[in-house]
């Protein structure tokens, strides 16, 4: 079927089930951001591959929802669709909520499914269209339409052995019960599943360049349960996880176990992270205590274990490029290199390093215009041939078995403007503010955010994304609670936390700059104003000085660049060939 017809074929189900307004998530019962194809919805109706938006469906409106990383790309996939681009003006709101109350007449009806929304997001729909007597059904209209859907994932998962996480399973347990104890919690729903990777020492490939295994986890009183398909373990790691005291669990049997919780249990559920429809199974008398997930502040902190084992995983990655943009470099002019082809030459440079075990997510190469699109996905369609003039920026990744890397550096041809050396020299100034920020304990993401930002802010120059994310121990790319944004994220910094520092500038249809690199909180000093802290830089790649603008660095900051990249030169050389390390040399030499 065509967009169009998959469009009326859904039309015709609501008006048979006398739905009004049909709403359509990027999410699965686990809230992922990365989502298995089984769960591709938004994909399969529409033809819009972002990673964040919301399809809304009425008899005489379709519309997408998304933010402004995605404008250029929707108007692009959605043309013939059926659906219309709808620009959120606060990136990450529900704003089609406030639409469908206006739109909607009382006793309305609005479906949606109640496993593919989160109980946080569902209950502030119910709660608005209760306001205006808009009534809310649970429905699965898609599964009537979508005849070839692919099946749930059924690849292997292992675990990590304890010498390598740091801390055995039951360690971890230990923790997590400690925190639900002080929460008067005596059971905890775990379903996202980055969580239940770090908790269990468990990985999988169930999702594209997330190293997570479907499953659901359930901790009561009397036993640790996790739920997941037993042909994903092996028969030593369902027995380890059995001495660690977990027992196992067919992964649909998590209904049924919520059904069947003691009336009077009081049950820990991070209302961001589960579904909604799993909420709506728990027995009424059921105590629910809300909070972020115990877990999700442990792993956030790295241990000593994890922190050795990043710091591997940083110099086999910027031996891979160093030995990508020396390619580029070289082979540029000698033959066609376009986007496609060079981020498929540098994916070929990550799995040869030892440990690789896949992108830790779609890597965006996008020369001069296609740099100005934030979150731009190259295609072989969409792919432009890298010319000698410009600017070419690669955000990418990769996933080892000991870390998980990010980054983002642009590289200047031969030819390049006035405006492209100062939007560069402006981004790094931004980057290296951020990276030798000192500041007190319980500072918050958005001061540090704000710091990164004030030299774009000087030039009255601005960015639409974060500044920065948290990053997992080979685990998602994206990792909470800690974010550095203008968002009010009430989560201070502590040491252990690795995040990115990622400003940017964007220039449509010219150019995009943004240079990225991942730090480690750490303790810098104790004072008689109390505990600082600082960055330690992990990344471990050349930051290119030919484009730099030295009029608009300050003393400190060019001093700051010079010593990384001679860290950079001192760290790799050890792993490079002697060309490979002459070659790095000479892009480390001090400016």
């Amino acid at each position: 079927m065509t967009f169009v017809e998959k469009l009326q074929a859904l039309r015709t189900l609501m008006a048979e089930q006398k739905i009004d307004a049909y709403i359509i998530t990027a999410a699965d019962p686990h809230i992922s951001e990365y989502l298995p194809a089984h769960y591709k919805a938004i994909p399969f109706a529409s033809g819009f591959t972002g990673s964040a938006g919301t399809l809304v469906i009425t008899q005489d409106f379709a519309g997408l929802w998304t933010d402004s990383r995605y404008f250029t790309q929707a108007e692009t996939q959605l043309l013939g669709s059926g659906y219309e681009l709808v620009k959120l003006k606060i990136p990450h709101t529900p704003e089609y909520i406030e639409w469908l109350t206006e739109v909607m007449p009382k006793n309305a009806t609005v479906a949606f499914n109640y496993q593919l929304i989160s109980i946080s997001l569902a209950l502030e729909i119910q709660a608005n269209f209760e306001k205006h007597q808009i009534n809310t059904l649970n429905a699965d209209l898609l599964s009537g339409i979508w005849f070839d859907r692919p099946a749930l994932p059924t690849e292997k998962a292992f675990l990590i052995e304890d010498k390598d996480a740091g801390l055995p399973i039951a360690a971890k347990l230990a923790q997590v019960k400690a925190q639900l104890a002080t929460n008067d919690a005596d059971s905890h729903l775990i379903s996202s599943l980055d969580d239940i990777a770090w908790l269990f020492n468990i990985r999988g490939k169930d999702v594209d360049y997330n190293p997570v295994a479907l499953s659901f986890a359930l901790i009561t009183p009397g036993a640790v349960k996790l739920f997941i398909d037993a042909e994903k373990l092996s028969e030593s790691d369902a027995d380890t996880l059995k001495q660690q005291g977990v027992t196992l669990y067919p992964y649909n049997a998590i209904t049924e176990a919520l059904k069947t919780l003691s009336a009077d249990a009081s049950v820990f559920i991070d209302f961001k992270r589960n579904c909604f429809g799993m909420y709506q199974l728990l027995p009424a008398t059921v105590k629910v205590i809300s909070g972020t997930n115990p877990s999700t502040h442990l792993k956030s902190l790295k241990n000593e274990t994890e922190v050795n084992h990043i710091r591997k995983a940083m110099v086999q990655d910027g031996v891979a490029m160093t030995r990508f943009f020396k390619w580029m470099e070289e082979r540029l002019g000698e033959e066609q290199i376009t986007e496609w082809s060079a981020a498929e030459k540098l994916a070929t440079f990550r799995a040869e390093q030892l440990g690789f075990a896949g992108l830790s997510f779609n890597t965006i190469a996008g020369f001069n215009a296609n740099g100005a699109l934030p979150h731009y996905s190259v295609s072989l369609e969409s792919s432009l041939e890298i010319q000698p003039n410009g600017l070419f920026l690669v955000d990418s990744g990769g996933q080892y078995l000991y870390g998980t890397t990010d980054i983002t550096r642009v590289m200047p041809m031969a030819n390049y403007s006035a405006q492209q050396a100062d939007d560069y020299t402006l981004v790094l100034k931004g980057l290296i503010e951020g990276s030798k920020l000192i500041f007190p304990e319980g500072t918050k993401g958005y001061q540090i955010d704000s710091i990164c930002r004030k030299p774009l802010w000087e030039h009255t120059i601005n960015f639409g994304h974060g500044t920065g994310h948290g990053i997992g121990f080979f685990l998602n790319v994206h990792e909470g609670p800690q974010n550095i944004s203008p968002a009010n994220v009430d989560v201070a910094f502590k040491p252990g936390m690795v995040t990115s520092i990622e400003p940017g500038i964007y220039r449509p249809g010219e150019h995009g700059v943004r240079i990225e690199n991942l730090v480690l909180c750490i303790n810098h000093n104790n004072s008689a104003f109390g505990n600082f802290l600082s960055f330690e830089t992990l990344t471990l790649c050349y930051i290119d000085t030919r484009i730099i603008n030295k009029t608009l660095l300050e003393a400190n900051q060019l001093r700051w660049l010079n010593d990384y990249n001679s860290k950079v030169f001192h760290q790799l050389q050890p792993h490079l060939t002697t060309g490979e390390a002459n070659w790095l040399k000479e892009k480390c030499r001090p400016i």
